[in-house]
Formats: C-alpha cells, structure tokens, sequence
C-alpha cells in the first residue's frame, strides 16, 4: 500500500487511516460533519496525493488526447483545463479526468487513483505508432486541494503565488524557492478553490505553512479527509467512481453529457452516437428521501410496485440538514417532482426526484 508524501502529517493531526485505491489515506481528523461545515464556511486542505498525475508529451498529443477524451480538446489555450471522460470501446468509462494544455506539446492528465494503473496502461496501448511520450509523476509529487470561501483570501497571504489572477479551470505553474508548482483552480467539493502539485520535497515546508501543527493548528485552515470530501461531493452533484460512473455505464446515461462532443472521433464515439439516437434508458437524477435513513449505493428505488432504478450514493447533507441521493433510474421515473421510494429491505422511504446538483455556492463566493 502506497503511502502519501502527507503520512506524517496525518498521523501528527489525530487522522483515522484507510486504504483507499490503493492508498493509505485519511477518512476523518475531528469528525465528518465538522469537517465538512467547515469547508463550506472557510478553507479546508485534502491530500488528494493519491491522484494520478501524468504527463503526455510529444507533436502527437493533443491529437492522441483528443482520440482517447469524450471531450473536444480544440481551441485549448496554455494553463486552460478541461473535464471529461477516457471511455473504452463500447462506450463504457474507464475514467473521469482533468485534461490540462501546458504548451503546445506538453499536456496533464490527472486520474483517479485505483484508475492510475488501469489508465496508465490504456494510454500505453492507445499511443501505439502516435508520437508521444506518457510520463507517470504521481509519485514524485504531492497534490493538496485547498477549498472553501475563503480558501482565495487566505491563502493568497500565506503562498507567494497570484492565486487571485487564476481564473476557474486554468492552471498556473511556476517555481518557488527553487522548486516547480502547478496550480489548478477547480475542485470536487462545491466550493471554489486550488489544486496544488509540488514535488514531494516541498511537503515539509508548505504544509505547516497552510495548516500550522498539531500543537498549533490553525483555525482558519484546518485539513480533510475523504469522508469530509465525499459528502461536500454529493451535495454538489459530482459523479464518484466506482458510484456514478464505472465501466459499464456511459457518459450520456451518467448525466454526464455536457462533457461529451459526438461531433468528433474518440474511442466509444460510435456506440454513445448510437444510443443518443436510439434515446437513453436511464438517467441519473437527484432525490431528497423522507426520514434518517440513508440510501446507500445499491438500494433498490421504486415507483409502486415496480423497481426502476439504484440508488449510487447517498448522505444526510450537513450543509442543508436533508436525506439526500443520487441514482439511475428509468427515463420514465426520472422527470423532476416524480415521487419515488427508496425499499431497506422491505421497508419504503418516500423519495422526491430534485434538481442536480443539491448544493450551490452563493454566488459572490
């Protein structure tokens, strides 16, 4: 088990660990819910180290990504990002990315981290006979993700970098004190915030620096863990791997379309063409669900008598104290206001279908 250039960190702050895609990675420091209140009304840091970090480079590679991205990659501008899907013959997901233009030759992919092996070795294939090279440096970085309201204004007083200059979904890089970042604005909780990659080197001097130490932590910043970061991700309607998106759904049926561009070539073009033709049979769609109980991924969602779909992940949102979930569901079951259930083995749960995504930052934030 692959352990994060952070480990220490974590264990100084009191974090409860687990093995995560094959990482040891924290769950929780003080407390879920206070964890994510916290990043809701100030900066929260999460070491999201165990993300795979790859560089594709080469005269080849906007054309190599483009052929292995739902997303269209033309018109992308140095320092711009763009989210998207690597899917395989059939359509299915292999995974959700983050494509990001460095210079005209020299691109970023950013993985998930049980997808890195998995990617990495489809890109391999994939690269066969093009001009390019593939890079893995996951594990000779570190990558923190700064987010919350205040995350812009804080940080900017403890980083030397123009933090307040990067626009959503651009990227900066720059060296500081001898040392090469990568600074993404973007994030997976809601909220606006930083991706910062920094060589694992420069761990010991811009950790303390943003979160203090256990004897001294700071109040303003404090770190996260992934049950924190998986709960902000739900209330803003992100799709998880492994939940929303996996190998045997498409982009279309994910509710992930507005990132797929059938008017290009990719690999899982064909059969997406197809079904966008033939009409979708499921659609994942928002439920607010009557009562504690929480719809756990799997829990079957009924419209009478009959199932029409699964719940893929489910919480009780601390930000607007509801049972909230999202699932695949039939087409038919799936327009706003439908009243659904949720069964526990038996026992029904009302279910409304909402708007995604449930939480939105206030805007000015």
């Amino acid at each position: 088990m692959y352990k994060s250039p952070l480990h220490d960190l974590h264990v100084a702050f009191g974090a409860k660990l687990v093995e995560f895609g094959g990482w040891e990675m924290p769950l929780v420091y003080r407390g879920i819910i206070d964890e994510h209140l916290h990043t809701r009304r100030a900066c929260s840091v999460f070491d999201v180290s165990h993300m795979g970090r790859l560089i594709i480079e080469g005269v080849d590679a906007e054309s190599f990504l483009q052929w292995v991205c739902t997303r269209n990659l033309s018109g992308m501008v140095p320092g711009q990002c763009r989210y998207g899907h690597i899917c395989n013959q059939g359509g299915g997901i292999l995974d959700d990315v983050i494509v990001t233009r460095f210079d005209d030759y020299q691109w970023g992919v950013v993985c998930n981290a049980g997808n890195r092996e998995k990617i990495v070795n489809w890109l391999n294939v994939q690269a066969k006979g093009r001009s390019v090279t593939l890079d893995d440096q996951t594990f000779d970085t570190a990558m923190l993700a700064l987010q919350g309201p205040m995350t812009r204004d804080l940080v900017a007083k403890m980083v030397p970098i123009g933090l307040s200059e990067l626009k959503r979904y651009r990227c900066m890089t720059g060296d500081l004190m001898g040392m090469q970042y990568a600074v993404y604005r973007s994030g997976y909780t809601g909220e606006d915030g930083f991706e910062i990659v920094l060589p694992t080197s420069a761990v010991p001097l811009i950790a303390p620096l943003l979160l203090g130490s256990a004897e001294e932590p700071r109040d303003d910043v404090k770190p996260g863990g992934l049950g924190a970061r998986d709960t902000l991700r739900l209330e803003a309607g992100m799709p998880l791997y492994g939940h929303e998106l996996s190998e045997d759904i498409d982009p279309l049926s994910s509710g992930q379309g507005w990132c797929v561009d059938l008017s290009v070539d990719f690999v899982g073009a064909e059969p997406m063409r197809k079904l966008k033709e033939a009409g979708l049979r499921v659609k994942l769609v928002g439920l607010v669900v009557e009562g504690r109980r929480i719809g756990r991924q799997l829990t079957p969602v009924m419209k009478g008598a009959e199932a029409v779909g699964l719940v893929t992940s489910g919480t009780m949102s601390a930000t607007l104290d509801k049972n909230i979930a999202m699932a695949s569901v039939a087409v038919e079951a799936a327009e706003v206001g439908t009243e659904l259930e949720l069964d526990f083995k038996g026992k029904r749960a009302s279910a409304k279908v909402v708007p995604l995504p449930f939480y939105k930052r206030p805007k000015g934030s």
